[in-house]
């Protein structure tokens, strides 16, 4: 083999070497292309999935302002309650007092 010969078979199997190249991207390219149906679908569940999101983070807030409503409402109802308890006892102790009174107004 001379040096043209082997010039001309190196050409030919850099050749076909770039072909097969060329060829297997192109396969790879149009088995894993996408498509506009593929990207517009996936663009809709992405607005879905933000709108879901926004929703769920008002769902959030909402019971963050609830639970501090009721906490509040909770508070302010055991604070009445303490003082009525505080006002029944003493309205106790004045009627046990003036029972004792009128027992000594009685007997005396």
């Amino acid at each position: 083999m001379n040096r043209t010969e082997f010039i001309v078979a190196t050409a030919i199997i850099l050749f076909v070497a770039f072909c097969m190249g060329w060829f297997a991207n192109w396969l790879l390219h149009r088995f894993t292309r996408v498509s506009k149906s593929d990207v517009s679908e996936l663009e809709r569940m992405s607005q879905e999935l933000h709108d879901a999101e926004e929703t769920r983070d008002q769902a959030i807030t909402y019971l963050q302002q609830r639970e501090a409503e009721l906490t509040n409402q909770l508070t302010q109802t055991e604070a009445e309650l303490s003082a009525a308890m505080e006002g029944l006892r003493d309205a106790r102790q004045d009627a046990e007092e003036m029972r004792a009174y009128v027992e000594r107004m009685r007997g005396a």
